[in-house]
């Protein structure tokens, strides 16, 4: 098919990195390999950082602006034989879509949308009519995970659904152990940010304090404009135990988790996280909390330990028993690795695309 990519929270193309910007270049990679033709339909963001009316109304009037940009072209050639939309949800709705997919009699598809009852409050409900109106109107509305197919059919119990593992480019990453890490060299790889960000930085320092018995290493990757508070968390502990390396190109991680032994990142408000999956390919084992969507990227007690949300004792017991125990630590390494690149590759996303689309799309034919 020719498939209308969109992603109103964050383009592929933006210049700022995140997972968000990862999924979005990565579901386009998984459709291309599936066998279907993708281009990104338009590069207006529809983030409203603060819900006011005043805002809402300027970026209605940019997508009315987008919309008969591409009715026009459109029409002039060759409209696609779908809309697929990735991440609408309260803060940045899929003004542009819904409509033109309608128009034109073509289906309309999401992936991760997200829905939630509580921001039915001023200027964000009319955002969410927008959202709520698209997953009814979907073909199929994909989810990454449990959490997001609930949210979905709470709100719109008779949407269509189906469910799609996060997945990674495992190629980046080798498929066999060059060899065990015999020693402890610790590893991260988080923006640095406020919010859950943040919250998961001062966790981590906070665990690490309580370990500062055991012969570890910490290697940082990451930056942001939340790099001052960090390092303040982080200041307690022995300087010559952590190593800083700041933002890295996506095509150096894989060597920089290759050197590593355990990864750790708790996870604060994780939707479900792909640099746990990118750790997980580079064989290392995670321990992360059992929150939001992390249990749907990491299997606990085969691939590492998730343990129970906001419960610093236990994330740093689980430290120190992982450090303790390089036997276990290896086998959770191969576990893990084993686990995304057979069940969470590009491949394997392509083939359930496939199917998805096989049931779903045929119905609207």
């Amino acid at each position: 098919m020719k498939i209308a990519f969109y992603a109103p929270l964050k383009s592929p193309s933006h210049p700022v990195p995140s997972g968000d910007r990862l999924m979005a270049r990565m579901l386009i990679d998984a459709l291309r390999q599936a066998g279907h033709d993708v281009s990104i339909a338009s590069e207006l963001r529809s983030f409203m950082a603060d819900g006011s009316e005043a805002q809402f109304a300027l970026t209605m009037a940019a997508a009315a602006g987008e919309t008969e940009r591409l009715r026009k072209l459109w029409l002039a050639g060759t409209p696609p034989d779908a809309w697929f939309c990735y991440h609408p949800y309260y803060k940045a709705p899929d003004l542009i879509g819904p409509g033109l997919a309608a128009e034109f009699c073509i289906p309309y598809l999401t992936a991760e949308a997200s829905y939630s009852l509580r921001r039915n409050e001023g200027i964000r409900a009319v955002a969410q009519s927008h959202v709520l109106a698209a997953i009814e109107q979907a073909a199929v509305n994909i989810c990454l995970t449990q959490r997001d197919r609930d949210g979905l059919l709470e709100a719109a119990p008779a949407c269509r659904h189906a469910m799609l593992a996060p997945f990674i480019d495992t190629t980046r990453f080798p498929s066999v152990s060059s060899g065990a890490v015999d020693d402890c060299r610790l590893v991260t790889v988080a923006m640095m940010r406020s919010g859950d960000k943040m919250q998961s930085y001062q966790m981590l320092a906070r665990s690490l304090s309580m370990v500062a018995d055991r012969p570890w290493a910490m290697t940082i990757v990451g930056d942001g404009p939340c790099r001052p508070e960090v390092c303040d968390a982080f200041a307690a502990l022995p300087a010559d135990r952590l190593k800083w390396l700041g933002e890295r190109e996506a095509s150096e991680i894989p060597g920089i988790l290759g050197e590593s032994a355990l990864y750790l990142w708790p996870g604060c408000g994780e939707a479900y996280g792909l640099a746990y999956l990118e750790a997980q390919a580079a064989g290392l084992p995670v321990i992360a909390q059992r929150t939001a969507g992390v249990p749907e990227v990491v299997r606990d007690g085969v691939t590492g330990v998730l343990t129970p949300q906001g419960d610093i004792d236990a994330y740093s017991a689980a430290i120190r028993h992982m450090i303790d125990q390089p036997e276990i630590r290896r086998q959770f390494g191969e576990n893990a690795r084993r686990f995304v690149h057979e069940e969470r590759s590009f491949g394997a996303a392509a083939r359930r695309l496939d199917k998805i689309f096989g049931k779903f799309l045929e119905k609207t034919s």
